[in-house]
């Protein structure tokens, strides 16, 4: 899909691996590649670079319409409300998201209930399995936040299984397909 319809968009990559140039930070390094051959806005938020704690489940952001805790997921959930597309990028942990993006995902709490801007979300995930199976609970995590906001649909879920060592993605289809689909946003 091209047009001047798509061009321009902004879209927010959540890179929550741990370990710099991990596997699922390859594929969100190629889907950015992707957007931005496309004409269009990308930023990479490496959660591990960033310092925030986790949801007090206190729901005073629904009525502040911001979180009282004062650290970097203010920051990242105002990104993530001015975006167009939301990527969510994760190695695979016993069956799930990363730690850093469910916290991250808590944390986005003040955005339910705005108008925020995101319409569409992806995930680019990646585990020691090589099985689909490894990757549904992932899909069951995000695919819960995303029911949370009523006007964002899961676009795409892009998997790269039997990766386990930094690098092991090297040459992976996934990383072709991860390209292919940042173009297509």
């Amino acid at each position: 899909m091209q047009g001047d319809d798509i061009m321009n968009k902004k879209v927010v990559i959540l890179s929550s691996s741990p370990r710099k140039g991990g596997n699922s930070e390859k594929l969100a390094t190629a889907f950015a590649k992707g957007v931005e051959e496309m004409g269009n806005h990308v930023e990479i938020v490496y959660l591990r670079e960033k310092q925030y704690s986790f949801c007090k489940g206190c729901f005073a952001c629904q009525k502040l319409g911001h979180c009282v805790i004062k650290d970097d997921a203010v920051e990242i959930a105002a990104k993530m409300h001015d975006a167009d597309v939301l990527v969510f990028a994760t190695p695979v942990y016993y069956y799930s998201v990363s730690g850093q993006l469910k916290t991250m995902m808590d944390r986005a709490n003040p955005l339910y209930d705005t108008d925020y801007a995101f319409t569409k979300a992806y995930i680019l995930a990646t585990a020691a399995e090589e099985d689909w199976e490894a990757v549904e609970g992932t899909i069951k995590a995000i695919q819960g936040w995303i029911d949370c906001f009523n006007r964002c649909e899961l676009a795409e879920t892009i998997f790269a299984g039997g990766v386990t060592d930094v690098g092991d993605i090297d040459g992976h289809p996934a990383l072709e397909k991860a390209y292919l689909s940042g173009k297509e946003i």
